[in-house]
């Protein structure tokens, strides 16, 4: 049975446009709240984008994910999953980054994580740029190396940027690999499309065995076929699901950084997270969401549709 405390609050109970929003209209729990240590999920807002590189925006993306996150409800429509039944769920608030520095911001996320992950609580992300998922991961991964299932129209497996710049959103799964935090033939990255500099990313992931899924191999099988390959290549130890919203067609998510054409459109975005089931998944994001450039929420009601599939495939 469920834990009332934790049972979000329903639009019978109060109108989706009235009270504090927070995320899918959980109840508020910080490190200090006496019901922290019965949370199995936290979402967490990571409002930073000290990693981006051209357009910035996504340090306000946690905040338009919580506010369009309301319109989401106890059932899933598809799956028939209750997540706020099967789990305890919270919002355990941001993670206070240091807009000015980016080495800091990184040892700010990572400690807080840590507190996440010590307490038994798999986090559930809205960003902020990409750069943030490389400190979950050190949190994440200090007992040894995990899988990762990665949605995205870049790789970030880049070495560096300008002159010699480690830490970027393009960087972070470079050095996620050689920190060994990933498992290099236990990652696999879907829907890489775009122009490029040169076959820098895709060389490295060659070298180490990360097995790239171009957009348009994507198109080509379709999402069942992809993800059984993507289930194969995590296969059962534990694994991270990282999701990009540029993954999507900027027709259907333009509010994003680095868009990128000829994605697949949101039916297709939801139906990848549904084909997780059966996964180990230990924590997982959705990134890059970025207000700027789509006042009108869509983009952020996107994602916070994936992210709660991201809790429905969690909760089984």
């Amino acid at each position: 049975m469920s834990d009332p405390f934790f049972t979000p609050v329903s639009g019978f109970d109060l109108p989706r446009f009235a009270g504090v929003p927070t995320f899918m209209r959980l109840p508020h729990v910080d490190f200090d709240h006496p019901r922290f240590s019965d949370v199995q999920v936290g979402l967490i807002g990571a409002p930073w984008d000290g990693g981006t590189t051209n357009r910035p925006g996504p340090r306000h993306g946690p905040r338009q994910l919580r506010d369009m996150s309301t319109m989401i409800r106890a059932q899933n429509g598809a799956t028939g999953v209750r997540p706020f039944e099967a789990l305890n769920c919270a919002d355990l608030g941001d993670v206070a980054p240091n807009p000015a520095d980016v080495m800091d911001s990184l040892k700010r996320m990572e400690a807080f994580y840590a507190s996440v992950h010590a307490a038994g609580i798999r986090p559930l992300t809205g960003g902020g740029d990409h750069l943030c998922t490389l400190p979950i991961l050190r949190a994440l991964a200090k007992d040894g190396p995990v899988g990762m299932v990665h949605f995205d129209s870049h790789t970030d497996l880049f070495h560096s940027y300008f002159d010699g710049t480690m830490y970027t959103h393009g960087t972070p799964f470079r050095r996620a690999v050689e920190e060994g935090l990933l498992d290099p033939k236990r990652v696999v990255m879907i829907g890489i499309r775009g122009t490029a500099y040169d076959n820098e990313d895709r060389d490295f992931a060659d070298s180490v065995g990360i097995r790239v899924i171009p957009i348009e191999e994507f198109h080509a099988r379709g999402v069942d076929d992809v993800m059984v390959e993507a289930r194969e290549i995590a296969g059962q130890g534990a694994t991270y699901v990282s999701y990009d919203i540029d993954f999507v067609d900027p027709a259907f998510a333009p509010g994003t950084g680095t868009p990128e054409v000829g994605g697949p459109n949101s039916f297709q975005a939801l139906q990848v997270v549904r084909a997780l089931q059966g996964l180990n998944i230990i924590g997982a994001d959705l990134v890059e969401v970025s207000p700027p450039f789509d006042p009108s929420g869509a983009t952020a009601y996107l994602g916070a549709s994936i992210m709660f599939e991201l809790l429905c495939v969690m909760a089984r």
